[in-house]
């Protein structure tokens, strides 16, 4: 059997972003798959710039990682109450190719944020932002990083052994959802 193809997808541009570390991390403990990063550096959505240039590369790229992925994980920061807009002008961008390289594929979503409720309200935005594609995102467990930037050892992996089983559950759980 060949190995799973799981797609990682950080709502942060940010070199040292907590998101793109607890993705990482869900990727470890998910265990063998061959792993791939979304470049989230797209072009605003601009229905003038689509209709003169067409759908950019860069966000064709990403649709075709998402159909090729048995999996996509996805982590966001919260900004006022939300999402980024990195990942919403993503998902934007991706609802205008062809297809829908979303639908009945297995997501896992999850937040890193710098405040006590670890992404919570954005989190639950974005499950509502992907409802449109209908994926299989996974109800749970939820993993909300609270106080993210202090929650990684200089090795970039999880210090809270609580955090560290909430991710193996939701990675187990995802697992379970690609053999479903």
């Amino acid at each position: 059997m060949s190995s799973l193809k799981i797609l990682l997808i950080s709502g942060s541009l940010r070199k040292a972003a907590t998101n793109t570390k607890l993705l990482r991390e869900a990727a470890r403990l998910f265990g063998d798959a061959t792993v791939q990063q979304a470049d989230l550096n797209l072009p605003l959505y601009d229905g003038d710039l689509e209709e003169r240039d067409g759908v950019p590369g860069n966000v064709q790229t990403l649709a075709d990682q998402i159909t090729a992925a048995d999996a996509v994980l996805i982590s966001t920061p919260e900004y006022n109450k939300a999402p980024s807009g990195v990942l919403k002008n993503a998902l934007d961008w991706v609802s205008r190719t062809e297809g829908n390289p979303w639908a009945d594929k297995p997501v896992a979503v999850m937040s890193a944020a710098a405040g006590r409720s670890g992404g919570e309200v954005a989190q639950a935005a974005l499950r509502g932002y992907l409802q449109p594609f209908q994926p299989r995102v996974l109800a749970g467990p939820s993993v909300h990083l609270a106080a993210s930037y202090k929650e990684f050892d200089d090795q970039d992996r999880l210090t809270s052994e609580h955090y560290t089983a909430t991710l193996q559950s939701l990675m187990d759980a995802l697992r379970a959802e690609i053999a479903r």
